[in-house]
């Protein structure tokens, strides 16, 4: 399995919090690339769990601070 950010930005948008079957599902219906579709076949997760955000599935992805510059710091 691997993450990259434009293959993570494909479920950003996903309705978070959701199942591993609820994500796979979103991924179908939006037409995301067979790469995202098959990382998150490959998750592992135990009965019941929920992911509540992008960084449960991929824990090394950026948020909007890490990779957005801002002008006004510098």
């Amino acid at each position: 399995m691997y993450w990259t950010l434009e293959l993570a930005s494909h479920i950003e948008d996903a309705p978070w919090p959701v199942t591993k079957l609820e994500l796979i599902e979103f991924a179908h219906r939006s037409g995301v690339p067979l790469e995202v579709i098959e990382n998150l076949e490959k998750l592992e997760e135990e009965e019941g769990e929920y992911y509540e955000r992008i960084q449960d599935v991929w824990p090394d992805y950026p948020t909007r601070s890490e990779f957005l510059f801002n002008e006004d710091e510098y």
